[in-house]
């Protein structure tokens, strides 16, 4: 069965001024379709479909002075109406397209597959030519529909949805994962990845803030999400390629951004890690499930009690190693609620209940 996946590449800077003016021309027709809608909501009742928006937007791309085509039209008209429908509201923000506004909307070009082309090394799209770094070799794969989007940096990317054949893994073996702050992620055979990647640069980021360099700033923020993506895609394409079953914990990180452990808890990216895993998983046939890790850090992975000794409350959270007072064990913390979630994740298993 194929899969899908979505390729980012980065377009050269020489390009900027152009696809920042089809940015403002997709702004234009959002915020046409937000008024339109919102009008149709207050005084008819009525609520207008990606399809009506379509029709009123219709001869938009014809206009003098117009870059993008119909297809671009017509996408942001079904985008906006998904967008209104998925969040319940009559109104959505406007997108800005003032670069020294505090409210600029960072630039986004969505396009259908009929509108992009790849030739000879570039990317034809509305009467232009875009160069490009092709790190993946577009011309092996068939380009469905995709955008062009802006980072805060001003820099231009190419996100295309792309045909991929699954490649089955070769491992046979099943991990456990434990997700945390100080570690993000400890598995069941050892194997761990230390975050702390807003931690490690944030002297560096607020000398930044407060001498006032915007791009020094920017250019931080853009390094700190490198990093941790970068990482998390190491850790994830390794358990993936050396495991047919992999199971996490349900930590849940909504709760904890709501307290003081937020800012560990938002650098830790453990649902950027749950996402690479799944949709890797899924591409290689291999088990993905997220199992409760409901005293998994107090119960003995060896003998399965939750013994005298074992780290609780608060106050064990800087019991970072511990010998179980039944069977005599020791512990690495983090390593023995990894084991116990892998031990829930084949419980399911034997019980029929997977995500495949």
């Amino acid at each position: 069965m194929d899969c899908t996946k979505t390729l980012r590449l980065r377009i050269k800077d020489k390009h900027r001024s152009v696809l920042s003016a089809m940015a403002c021309e997709v702004n234009q027709v959002w915020n046409f379709c937000n008024e339109t809608s919102h009008r149709a909501i207050r005084e008819r009742r009525q609520w207008l479909s990606g399809y009506d928006l379509q029709k009123l937007t219709n001869g938009f791309s014809k206009c003098d002075g117009i870059h993008i085509g119909s297809p671009t039209v017509q996408q942001v008209c079904e985008d906006y109406a998904k967008a209104r429908k998925q969040f319940k509201k009559a109104k959505l923000r406007w997108r800005v397209s003032n670069p020294q506004s505090s409210k600029y909307s960072l630039g986004w070009i969505p396009f259908k597959a009929r509108a992009l082309q790849y030739k000879a090394g570039q990317i034809a799209f509305a009467g232009q030519r875009f160069n490009l770094w092709d790190s993946y070799g577009l011309a092996d794969y068939e380009l469905r529909a995709g955008s062009f989007s802006q980072d805060t940096r001003g820099r231009w990317y190419l996100n295309v949805v792309v045909k991929v054949q699954p490649q089955p893994t070769a491992g046979t073996a099943s991990v456990g994962i434990d997700l945390g702050l100080k570690e993000v992620a400890v598995a069941s055979t050892g194997e761990r990845i230390e975050g702390r990647f807003y931690r490690k640069l944030e002297a560096q980021l607020g000398m930044a803030q407060r001498a006032h360099k915007k791009q020094r700033v920017k250019a931080i923020h853009a390094k700190i999400a490198n990093q941790r993506k970068d990482l998390l895609h190491q850790f994830s394409t390794r358990l993936v390629k050396h495991n047919a079953a992999i199971f996490v914990g349900d930590v849940a990180s909504a709760k904890l951004v709501k307290t003081t452990m937020a800012k560990s808890t938002l650098d830790a990216g453990w649902s950027m890690l749950k996402t690479m895993l799944e949709y890797k998983s899924h591409q290689a046939g291999i088990v993905f499930d997220v199992v409760n890790e409901s005293y998994t850090t107090q119960t003995c992975a060896c003998c399965g009690v939750i013994p005298a000794s074992s780290p609780k409350g608060r106050a064990g959270l800087r019991i970072r190693e511990w010998t179980c007072s039944d069977c005599g064990a020791e512990h690495d913390r983090d390593v023995n609620a990894a084991k116990n979630i892998l031990a829930a994740g084949h419980r399911r298993l034997a019980a029929g209940i997977t995500v495949l």
